[in-house]
C-alpha cells in the first residue's frame, strides 16, 4: 500500500518594529515679550531689555537614541528681530536681533495615537546683536509643552508653546530686570536613522495526513490440481477520530474534533513571538500584519484551541508604567486577531511587564528582544 503525505507549513516570523535615533523640526512662530513697548531710552541706560513682540524661526533636533527614563535631550536655536519701531532702533540705525539657544530635557506620552503630547523644560543663552545700551545677554530658563502629530511614518506635524524667563542683569545704575517670553511655535518633524528590532524564526507547526491508496487485490496462484482459491477481501483501513492518520498509525487515537495534528496524529501547538519599539504598543506595518493574519487563519483551521496573550517590557522606565504597557501590547495583539476573525472569548491577555527578560537589558539589542509579545495555545 502506497502512503502519500499531505504538510501544509505555517510561517509566523517575528513582526519587528522600529525606533528613529533622531527628530529635526523647523519651526516659526510669534514671540510676546513682557516688556514690548516699555523698553528704556538710550540716554537712560536702563536694565530692562527694549525687544518687542516679533516673529520667530528656528530649528530643534531631539536624539531619541539618548533617552534616559524616558527623557530625551533636545537641542535647540530660536532667532528674531526685532519690530519695526522707531523706539528700538539702535544708536547705528541697525534692528536688534535675538538669538536664544536652549538645551531640554523631553519627556513624551505614549497614547497608542497617531498623536504625541510632550512637555520640556530646560536653559539656555541669549545673545543681542545690534543692541541698544539696555540690552544684555544672558542666561535664560525655558519650560513647554506641546503635542506631535504623525502625518506619515517620517514626518509628523509638532505644535508647541515655550515659556522662557530671563534676569536681564547690569543696568548702568546697578539694578536688574526680569524678562517673560512666551512664543507659539508650529514646524514639521522629520524622523530618521530608524533601528530595526531583531528578526527569529519561530517555528511554524506543519500539518500531515496520510491517505491510503485503493488497495490492490492479491495475486491468483493457480494450484495444480485444486480449483484456484478466491482472492481475499481486505479490510478497509479505519481513522476511529477522524483526524486524517489512520488507527495503526495514530499514536494519539483519541483526539477530539477540531484539532490540527501531526502525521503521528497527535495534536500541534505555535508560538507567536512579536517584538516592538521602545516605548511603545505600535506593532502594526505591512509584514506585522501579514504575520499576525497568518496566525488568525491558523486559530479558525483549528476551533478546539485557544490561545494566552502575554505582553512584556524592557527594564527602561517604572515598574508600574512597564507593567501597563505590556498589558496594552497584548490588547493591541488581540485586537487585531479578532478583526482578522478570531473569536474574542478564545482571546485572553496579560502583562508580565519587565518581570520576564529573554535577553539583558543592559544592551540595545537585548531590550528590543525583551520588548515583546508572546502567544501560547492551549486547549
Amino acid at each position: 500500500m502506497n502512503k502519500i503525505t499531505l504538510s501544509a507549513l505555517l510561517a509566523a516570523t517575528l513582526v519587528s518594529a522600529s525606533d528613529f535615533n533622531y527628530e529635526i523640526t523647523p519651526v516659526a512662530g510669534y514671540l510676546w515679550n513682557s516688556v514690548s513697548g516699555k523698553e528704556t531710552p538710550a540716554d537712560q541706560q536702563g536694565p530692562i531689555g527694549g525687544v518687542q513682540n516679533h516673529a520667530v524661526y528656528g530649528v530643534e533636533l531631539q536624539a531619541n537614541e539618548l533617552s534616559l527614563f524616558g527623557i530625551k535631550p533636545e537641542l535647540s536655536a530660536l532667532y528674531g528681530r526685532d519690530t519695526v519701531n522707531q523706539n528700538v532702533i539702535n544708536t547705528n540705525g541697525e534692528y536688534t536681533g535675538v538669538l536664544t539657544t536652549m538645551l531640554n530635557g523631553v519627556y513624551e506620552v505614549d497614547t497608542g495615537s497617531f498623536v504625541t503630547p510632550f512637555a520640556k523644560a530646560g536653559l539656555g543663552y541669549e545673545w543681542y546683536t545690534n543692541t541698544h545700551p539696555s540690552d544684555f545677554d544672558g542666561l535664560v530658563l525655558d519650560a513647554g509643552m506641546g503635542l506631535k502629530a504623525d502625518l506619515t511614518k517620517h514626518i509628523a506635524l509638532k505644535l508647541e508653546g515655550l515659556y522662557m524667563y530671563k534676569i536681564n542683569n547690569g543696568g548702568a545704575d546697578g539694578s536688574n530686570g526680569d524678562v517673560h517670553n512666551v512664543a507659539a511655535l508650529a514646524g514639521l518633524t522629520f524622523s530618521f536613522d530608524e533601528k530595526a528590532a531583531p528578526v527569529a524564526a519561530v517555528m511554524a507547526p506543519v500539518v500531515a495526513a496520510v491517505v491510503a491508496e485503493k488497495p490492490k487485490p492479491a495475486p491468483v496462484v493457480a494450484a495444480p490440481v485444486a480449483a484456484p482459491k478466491p482472492t481475499p477481501v481486505i479490510a478497509a483501513p479505519i481513522d476511529s477520530d477522524k483526524d486524517g492518520v489512520f488507527d495503526p498509525k495514530d499514536k494519539c487515537p483519541n483526539t477530539p474534533a477540531g484539532f490540527k495534528v501531526d502525521a503521528d496524529g497527535c495534536p500541534l501547538s505555535a508560538t507567536l513571538h512579536l517584538n516592538f519599539g521602545f516605548n511603545t504598543n505600535k506593532v502594526v506595518d505591512a509584514d506585522g500584519t501579514t504575520k499576525v493574519t497568518e496566525f488568525a487563519n491558523f486559530m479558525k483551521d483549528s476551533p478546539a484551541y485557544k490561545a494566552t496573550i502575554t505582553g512584556h517590557t524592557d527594564s527602561v522606565g517604572k515598574d508600574a508604567y512597564n507593567q501597563k504597557l505590556s498589558e496594552k501590547r497584548a490588547a493591541i495583539v488581540k485586537e487585531m486577531l479578532v478583526k482578522d476573525g478570531v473569536a474574542a472569548d478564545r482571546l485572553t491577555t496579560a502583562g508580565k511587564g519587565e518581570s520576564a527578560p529573554v535577553a539583558s537589558n543592559k544592551t540595545k539589542k537585548g531590550r528590543a528582544e525583551n520588548r515583546r509579545i508572546e502567544v501560547e495555545l492551549t486547549h
